[in-house]
């Protein structure tokens, strides 16, 4: 198994995306690239401790790739703007990748460059590319948010359309 971290906005929305992918075993929502210990979901979510909401993510690489899943990952949020997605707007809100080893830095750094050369986006990329410290294991309450909560307008509106997208451009790898 291997891992990666992804921060796209809200975990729910990450989390919602790569749960239906092939070859990924696990997702857990957590808080990650901050500056205090152990952080609750009331200090993240008000900016207060630098963290992001994030993602880990443990995978079978037979079966998905690390590039596969930043063609994902950058598909289903904007990496364009800088502390927000949507309507959730905060450094805690903001694009990161947090890489486990070189190989993953260098691959991540060198498809963020292909995406901005082939001008994939309107605007330059702005996800942060920053090794992984820590990961802090988000409230149980957050985990499958989205498959639990589907009819709270937050789901309907804001992740509905990320997984329509995966459904759309990726059926290919979902499980």
């Amino acid at each position: 198994m291997k891992r990666a971290i992804f921060a796209g906005g809200c975990f729910w929305c990450t989390e919602a995306v790569f749960n239906r992918l092939i070859g990924v075993q696990d997702v857990k929502s957590g808080y990650t690239g901050g500056f205090i210990k152990n952080p609750a979901y009331r200090e993240v979510c008000q900016g207060r401790t630098g963290h992001t909401e994030g993602i880990r993510l443990d995978y079978d690489e037979t079966l998905i790739s690390y590039v596969e899943l930043l063609e994902v990952f950058f598909a289903t949020h904007d990496p364009t703007t800088l502390n927000r997605q949507a309507n959730d707007v905060g450094t805690q809100y903001r694009s990161a990748i947090f890489y486990t080893d070189s190989e993953q830095y260098e691959t991540a750094n060198q498809y963020m460059k292909s995406l901005d050369a082939a001008k994939v986006f309107e605007n330059p990329i702005v996800t942060e590319l920053s090794p992984l410290e820590v990961f802090y294991d988000a409230e149980d309450d957050h985990d499958s948010y989205y498959d639990l909560n589907r009819e709270q307008p937050y789901c309907t509106y804001l992740i509905d359309p990320k997984i329509k997208k995966l459904t759309t451009h990726f059926n290919e790898i979902l499980k």
